[in-house]
């Protein structure tokens, strides 16, 4: 990290910033497992549904993005318990949804990096109703940076859109993890 306080927008953001806080846990897992930091948090009514990380390389699957396996976690998630926004019971499975449904309408994804075209085209099949991001992605990013795929879409579903949450330490943890992949390359 830099070193600078982290900014913080509060108020109407305040849940936004803590669930892009866990979507950041969660990339910090990924970078510790050799993985691109990427993490990804599906919530709904203040319940997590689904959590995921990249596994990319763990899987030797190029579609297993944290969007991916959050959104298909959730989409079979079955109800267990709950974690609400205190944190109690850590299972993470919504009481009362509607278990087994893929339908994401009425939940939020968190993600930690701006979605690229495969990640926008399983959020609309999912109908996610809200995708909130970290750092933007000006190469690869299909929300906003590169294209707007999300935006006029051909399944005609309405997809709400939050960029720059918490996007300093989620900008810095992938820009620190390709700063080493890079000086490990050269050194060896």
């Amino acid at each position: 990290m830099s070193g600078l306080p982290e900014a913080r927008l509060g108020g109407i953001f305040a849940p936004d910033e803590r669930w892009m806080g866990e979507a950041l846990r969660l990339a910090r897992e990924a970078a510790a497992r050799g993985e691109v930091p990427v993490g990804a948090v599906v919530v709904r009514d203040g319940v997590v549904l689904a959590r995921g990380h990249n596994q990319v390389e763990a899987l030797r699957d190029a579609t297993a993005h944290a969007e991916i396996l959050a959104i298909g976690a959730a989409g079979s998630a079955r109800v267990a318990g709950a974690e609400t926004e205190d944190g109690s019971d850590g299972d993470g499975n919504a009481p009362g949804a509607d278990a087994g449904s893929w339908r994401l309408d009425d939940a939020t994804l968190y993600v930690t990096l701006e979605p690229c075209t495969m990640c926008c085209g399983a959020i609309l099949l999912a109908r996610v109703g809200r995708v909130v991001f970290g750092a933007a992605d000006p190469r690869a990013g299909a929300v906003v940076s590169s294209a707007r795929l999300l935006d006029g879409n051909p399944y005609r579903h309405r997809v709400e859109v939050v960029g720059g949450i918490l996007a300093g330490p989620c900008g810095e943890l992938l820009r620190g993890f390709f700063r080493d992949r890079r000086r490990d390359a050269d050194a060896g």
